[in-house]
């Protein structure tokens, strides 16, 4: 079993800190999955939520070094649907479900992983009172060890705290994905009144270049202030952007 440093236990501590003092609940999805990086070695990750919408397992993405929503994909793995079924909070590799040798030769790693580098993952399922809530997944590119049982004691610190964040936020939030006002997404994902205004252009349907004339900004000014309305909203994708916000008050 991994013995922690002291500078490990100091970032748990500020890590646990933060997931119940953050109050932007993306923000502190994203802030988990870099401080992570610290004490847990992975090349990638993502951060779902159960959804609400009838049919549909997961939604609302936190990633880090990876842009793409596997959500779909994901609704196909037919050996992780039993674990998110359970209702119980459990840390495990892929590998313990399924060998190496069967598992590249599924759908899903030819689909998902190969295009993404990516070889071994570990999972924490987080779940509350019998409840699915959500799933973190980090993953490791091909030519890497596989993940250790030390990585897990390291999460298995986090899942309770996580467990019962979760569950708060799913008793006063709509997690399936409903859609919002402009202005009461500027509020719910506290957005700057740059990007709020910004939001409002967007809905509008107006191009890039349109909106950098508007407002007097630069392409790539324009492209920080998109992407942490992303980060903030807890989407990837214009596409998803609609699927959120109302184009209308």
């Amino acid at each position: 079993m991994r013995k922690l440093e002291t500078n490990d236990w100091i970032i748990l501590n500020n890590m646990i800190y933060k997931i119940y003092t953050t109050e932007n609940f993306n923000e502190m999805r994203q802030e988990l999955l870099e401080g992570l990086k610290m004490i847990v070695d992975y090349d990638s990750a993502d951060f779902y939520m159960a959804s609400a919408q009838e049919g549909k397992l997961l939604c609302n993405p936190v990633t880090y070094n990876c842009d793409v929503d596997l959500s779909e994909e994901y609704e196909d793995i037919d050996y992780s649907r039993g674990i998110v079924a359970s209702g119980k909070t459990l840390i495990y590799r892929e590998t313990d479900i399924i060998s190496d040798e069967a598992r590249v030769e599924t759908d899903y790693y030819k689909k998902v992983y190969k295009p993404n580098n990516w070889h071994y993952a570990l999972q924490m399922v987080i779940a509350r009172n019998k409840k699915f809530l959500g799933a973190i997944t980090f993953y490791r590119t091909i030519g890497k060890e596989n993940f250790h049982y030390d990585d897990i004691f390291v999460l298995d610190m986090l899942k309770e705290h996580l467990a019962f964040r979760l569950e708060q936020y799913t008793k006063f939030n709509d997690t399936g994905m409903s859609k919002h006002t402009v202005s009461e997404a500027i509020v719910k994902f506290d957005l700057t009144k740059r990007e709020g205004e910004i939001l409002k252009l967007l809905m509008e349907g107006k191009d890039s270049s349109l909106i950098c004339q508007e407002i007097v900004i630069t392409t790539n000014t324009l492209k920080k202030h998109i992407l942490n309305i992303y980060r903030k909203l807890g989407i990837n994708s214009r596409v998803q952007l609609f699927k959120l916000v109302k184009e209308y008050e």
